[in-house]
């Protein structure tokens, strides 16, 4: 079952993990309308390119937009969130293990206690967004049950992971749930 879930399955979760960022990406453009997004596409476009890779660098960055100014600890979970949610996993020195064991090559590791504040911090993010979505009004109102399962999924992979280094509980029960749950994520 490992060989499996490590090899084919990992390979079959990366492939639907990049195939979906291109579909979503393709979406996302096919879905603009020039009325409603106020870009010059036809007639100016290499303004419209411009202000559009402008906009993203700097919602990219953090505190570059005045949105992101206006919400600071917002702007710090969200970010805290996606750089664990990216980095963690990625330069885990195990996960890169089974990379070189699986693929033949690896990436840099993360030292162990790098990893650790990246997890904890990470799902600390994950619990404040949920209190956020629990205290405030105005993002109670819009918050559905997709919101929180899919706050759950991402930080599911990161609990088990950080029980199965301590070796909370049954060891090889932890690895695999998070094997899973992390399969999981890459697919949703």
């Amino acid at each position: 079952m490992y060989e499996f879930v490590s090899g084919p399955l990992a390979l079959l979760a990366f492939s639907v993990f990049f195939v979906g960022i291109i579909v979503r990406t393709v979406m996302y453009v096919r879905g603009l309308s020039w009325q409603m997004d106020r870009v010059a596409y036809r007639e100016h476009m290499s303004y419209g390119i411009k202000g559009a890779a402008r906009s993203i660098i700097y919602w990219m960055l953090p505190y570059g937009t005045q949105s992101w100014r206006n919400n600071p600890f917002f702007t710090l979970l969200v970010f805290v969130l996606h750089i664990g949610v990216l980095i963690t996993p990625i330069f885990l020195l195990g996960h890169n293990i089974l990379i070189k064991a699986s693929w033949g090559f690896s990436l840099p590791t993360l030292s162990e206690t790098t990893a650790d504040i990246l997890t904890i911090a990470t799902i600390a993010a994950v619990v404040f967004l949920v209190l956020r979505r629990i205290a405030l009004p105005e993002v109670r109102i819009i918050t559905t049950v997709y919101d929180y399962l899919l706050l759950t999924i991402a930080a599911a992979p990161f609990v088990t992971g950080i029980l199965a280094r301590y070796q909370v509980g049954n060891y090889d029960f932890w690895l695999t749930l998070q094997r899973n749950l992390y399969q999981l994520l890459l697919d949703f």
